[in-house]
């Protein structure tokens, strides 16, 4: 099974989970430019589950279209906890009862010694409750590092939907 299918197969499993618990997913997604909703989206009947999201690649669309502030971009950077919590916050704005939000370095350039290349926070937040992030270091050349994300972050939900 290739890597297209495997994330397609956990999106599939996770939409099943979120229909039966009455949940809808929103995203909120920079490194991985939209590559969240574009799996979900390939299951058939994904719109009873999938909300949409946005794709906030610039920091002036995290700003804008997440709410993200700018002097959380200012201090801690677009790849970080704060920002990425910030931009679950702004997407739950819009829709949806769980959200999903991805920043990263995928790569190849951009990365720094505190920041790699591969460094990438992904944060899952119910509706109400605290937000869950995680700082993964993947491995690879940037479309390795965005296909880890997406199955990172949407294996993530359902270990959310577990607890």
């Amino acid at each position: 099974m290739n890597q297209m299918q495997k994330m397609v197969n956990v999106a599939q499993q996770l939409g099943e989970s979120l229909k039966s618990r009455e949940q809808v997913l929103v995203t909120a997604e920079s490194c991985t430019g939209g590559l969240i909703g574009a799996i979900c989206t390939e299951v058939a009947g994904s719109s009873s589950w999938f909300y949409g999201g946005v794709i906030s690649y610039a920091n002036d669309a995290k700003v804008k279209g997440l709410g993200v502030k700018e002097c959380t971009l200012a201090s801690f950077g677009a790849v970080s906890e704060e920002t990425v919590r910030e931009m679950c916050a702004g997407a739950l704005q819009l829709g949806g009862t769980l959200a999903i939000a991805v920043s990263g370095v995928a790569g190849p350039a951009g990365g720094s010694p505190e920041k790699p290349v591969g460094c990438v926070y992904i944060g899952w937040q119910l509706l109400g409750q605290e937000t869950v992030i995680q700082r993964c270091q993947f491995e690879g050349n940037r479309q390795s590092v965005r296909e880890a994300t997406v199955l990172t972050a949407l294996e993530g939900v359902s270990a959310l939907l577990e607890r």
